[in-house]
């Protein structure tokens, strides 16, 4: 497969797992011996890959991620992105706070034959439990309020910006 065909799979993968759910995508984009790097020890595969879907998405509401960089390279593909959400339910136990985020996030994908076959994730998660108020904000913000700011979360509104229901500040959860 070309680079560009990796990257397509990925945005796919991006649009139809990440944002909507859709659990026949994961059979179809992942390889059926499909490895996360993202969530620690014990089993990983294509069902744990789903159960992490549904326990975000039973958290969070209004997600959305925007692509700011792709770049892919033989097997590889690297995604930067900027994700947000409201905390809507209880959600890497905390109990729901109504809050939004936004953090930025780093993915990387290795395919074979088209499909992928692993998958790492890196994200803000400490930016992500301050703006949920979980966490002090540094230099004596209050919770919940991002340092130095209103409350409020931006986002520029590319043409990359997707939306959906469900969010990959997803998988690894």
């Amino acid at each position: 497969m070309t680079a560009e065909a990796n990257k397509a799979v990925v945005t796919r993968f991006i649009d139809e797992v990440f944002l909507g759910r859709n659990f026949d995508a994961v059979d179809e984009l992942c390889r059926e011996d499909f490895t996360a790097h993202t969530w620690g020890p014990g089993p990983t595969g294509r069902a744990e890959l789903k159960a992490a879907i549904e326990r975000v998405n039973a958290g969070l509401s209004d997600v959305t991620m925007r692509v700011d960089d792709m770049v892919a390279e033989d097997d590889r593909v690297a995604v930067r992105l900027t994700s947000s959400a409201t905390q809507s339910g209880p959600f890497m136990g905390m109990p729901p706070s109504g809050k939004h985020y936004e953090i930025g996030e780093i993915h990387w994908f290795r395919l074979e034959d088209g499909r992928i076959a692993e998958h790492w994730h890196e994200a803000d998660f400490l930016g992500m439990l301050r703006q949920l108020g979980a966490m002090p904000q540094p230099g004596g913000g209050s919770a919940g309020t991002p340092a130095g700011g209103s409350g409020e979360a931006s986002a520029s509104g590319s043409d990359a910006e997707r939306t959906g229901s469900a969010g990959d500040a997803a998988a690894s959860r």
